[in-house]
């Protein structure tokens, strides 16, 4: 591997922000594929302009440009003419560029015209030399995630250096993923490269079943009263389908076969409460559970959780909450408690599986939202007890249609939770457009005035180039003007530290935010039943799935909840959204997403909410991801081993990084 500074123009300081991106060396860099593509459109002549239509147009400089600032926001706003069309333009929190729009300069501008009044208006357009933008127009041209000090352009010249210095020792599908001769190309190349994905993940849970299969358990595990004591003083009753899964945990939990279950179920639909009685079950009988969360906010819901329903019922269980946040004195304490066996119970993060952290006695490990950690990053967790292999459950609230959950979860059982508990109201749900959102805001501070709280939910962090969607730090900027201070509003994104994000949703679960802008890290296990509202912007740009998983943070009270679908989607997309007014099962949702979907959107934002892969989508790949299964039963079935040599490749892929997430870096 060669270091990134080794590229001309990379110094010590720029290293470290490419750093931030996970692009530490040459060869990783041409790994950090684009998160979206764009084509550039044609420039528009005056006479063709329409409103609410992203525009190109070239326009010169009329007017001086001139800078107001109202409290820390400053606005700059420029008379153009488009021909003889007047435009006016507006850029926020960008005062330099008053120093560098000359009178009488002319530039090719792109971004969404509105009519005001007798003229066109424009919010924030992107600018261009009409040199710099016949370069670009016609080509598909890459977008990447970014940092503080990066621009997609400084990214993209680094990642053509990169393929540069590596002068052809790389596979073409890997560059066309990058700069791509045309979509048919591109097509192809992620096609082959999503298909290696999904074949080495596969291949992966599958030796890792056989693996499993042949090592029988020593824990002594009985059915014990205090799981039936804490049924009895829950404040509900479990209902059908929690009570069939409970008898399966049981069963497997009390057997020498160590248990490998995946629960599936619907978001609000009762998962915790299982596992709790689970780890419970296991620490009557004296032996450790982990239970991992995904994020720092969900472990310490958990742990609060839990430790509040033991409380009374089972004090002497101990319950402690381990995450890469606590100071090093705390982490140390808790680690001694593990060690020792005087913890039973432990919630955390990844710090769950730190070298440090030694196990008395674990004999069961949780995951919740599987998909968010690598299968490798679970081995490493029950490896923990090396005198015997440890029970496995697995929790999700991610809806996978059965026919790809039982080839994603290949190396686990399947119980599925189909009900909801009866006290909760279904959402009401509505799919609107930019008019509506006047009325959205009035509806929001009526909620806020009855005592209720709001999440807004934007595809992206701040601006971002080429990409029209709405951003977390606009929207709230919009929402503090819009109220004037009559409500509290905060930002939540996932660029956010550990601690920061932790201040934020404590703040609004206690009441102290009204609105929460937020991306979709909101989107696994966030609990605050308190809030009755949630807008998701640019919701065409989500899949179905992803916006099920979103729409559970609310509803989870006694009061009635309402989900906003905001969308400057065309008909058909709107009409795919009508879908999440119909229902409330995510099942029944995610069975409609994999029929929508179909090949993928190579220029729209990707899919959130799905199990994660580095390029692949199982919705959008759900054929490639069938196919891959077959030759993975085929694979197996001629070498169990991945021995032969036409198979050396595969095997190293599968074999060479513990986290299969990152399987395409090995490609």
């Amino acid at each position: 591997m060669t270091e990134l500074n080794a590229l001309h123009g990379i110094g010590e300081k720029t290293a470290k922000l490419y750093g931030k991106l996970g692009i530490d060396t040459v060869e990783s860099a041409v790994f950090y594929f684009p998160k979206d593509y764009i084509k550039y459109e044609c420039v528009t002549p005056p006479e063709d302009f329409k409103s609410d239509v992203v525009t190109v147009f070239e326009a010169v400089i009329v007017k001086r440009p001139l800078v107001r600032r109202v409290k820390k926001l400053s606005i700059t706003t420029v008379t153009l003419a488009a021909a003889n069309m007047p435009v006016s333009a507006t850029w926020f929190n960008m005062p330099y560029l008053a120093q560098s729009l000359k009178v009488g300069s002319a530039y090719v501008f792109r971004g969404k015209l509105t009519v005001k009044g007798d003229h066109y208006h424009i919010d924030q357009p992107q600018i261009f030399t009409k040199e710099h933008y016949e370069e670009l127009s016609g080509r598909i041209n890459p977008l990447y995630s970014l940092t503080k000090g990066l621009t997609n352009n400084a990214v993209t010249s680094t990642i053509k250096k990169a393929f540069d210095y590596l002068e052809g020792n790389y596979r073409e599908e890997v560059y066309q993923m990058h700069f791509p001769k045309d979509e048919e190309n591109l097509r192809k190349a992620r096609e082959k490269l999503v298909y290696e994905e999904f074949l080495a993940f596969i291949l992966r849970i599958r030796l890792m079943k056989a693996a499993e299969e042949t090592v029988k358990n020593n824990f002594e595990i009985i059915e014990v009263a205090e799981c039936t004591r804490i049924i009895e003083k829950l404040p509900y009753r479990l209902t059908a389908s929690q009570e069939k899964v409970w008898e399966e945990i049981c069963r497997d939990l009390c057997s020498q076969r160590s248990m490998r279950r995946l629960i599936q179920g619907d978001v609000g639909s009762g998962k915790t409460i299982l596992a709790t009685l689970a780890a419970v079950m296991v620490a009557v009988n004296g032996y450790q559970s982990a239970i991992m969360a995904p994020t720092e906010i969900l472990a310490n819901q958990h742990y609060e959780y839990i430790k509040g329903l033991l409380a009374e019922i089972l004090p002497d269980i101990k319950v402690v909450l381990l995450t890469g946040a606590m100071s090093q004195s705390s982490r140390k304490n808790v680690c001694k408690m593990i060690e020792d066996g005087e913890a039973h119970i432990i919630i955390g993060t990844h710090a769950l599986f730190y070298e440090k952290v030694i196990y008395n006695n674990l004999a069961l490990v949780v995951t919740d939202e599987q998909h968010r950690f690598g299968v490798g990053q679970r081995s490493l967790l029950t490896s923990k007890n090396k005198e015997s292999n440890c029970h496995v459950l697995v929790m999700s609230a991610t809806p996978i249609p059965r026919t790809l959950a039982i080839i994603m979860y290949g190396d686990l059982d399947i119980s599925v939770i189909d009900e909801v508990p009866a006290h909760r109201k279904p959402v009401k749900n509505a799919v609107v457009g930019e008019s509506y959102r006047k009325k959205a805001y009035e509806f929001f501070e009526k909620e806020i005035n009855a005592g209720h709280q709001v999440y807004v939910i934007c595809p992206l962090i701040e601006e971002s180039e080429g990409l029209e969607a709405k951003n977390v730090t606009d929207t709230a900027g919009e929402l503090n003007d819009y109220y004037e201070g009559r409500v509290k509003i905060g930002m939540l994104h996932g660029r956010m530290s550990g601690e920061q994000k932790q201040r934020v949703m404590d703040s609004f679960a206690k009441g102290a935010v009204d609105i929460l802008v937020s991306t979709t890290v909101v989107e696994v296990g966030v609990n605050v039943p308190n809030a009755t509202v949630m807008m998701i912007e640019d919701a065409n740009r989500f899949g179905l799935a992803a916006l099920h998983q979103l729409r559970g943070r609310i509803g989870r009270g006694d009061a009635q909840s309402y989900c906003i679908f905001m969308t400057s989607g065309n008909a058909e997309q709107n009409k795919r959204l009508e879908i999440l007014k119909s229902t409330n099962d995510g099942f029944k949702i995610a069975e409609e997403d994999l029929k929508l979907r179909g090949p993928g959107d190579m220029f729209g934002l990707r899919q959130s909410g799905d199990v994660r892969f580095v390029l692949a989508d199982i919705y959008t790949d759900a054929a490639l991801l069938k196919k891959a299964s077959d030759e993975a039963t085929k694979i197996i079935a001629s070498d169990p081993t991945l021995e032969k040599p036409e198979n050396k490749r595969l095997r190293d892929i599968v074999y060479q990084k513990g986290e299969l997430t990152d399987v395409a870096s090995s490609m």
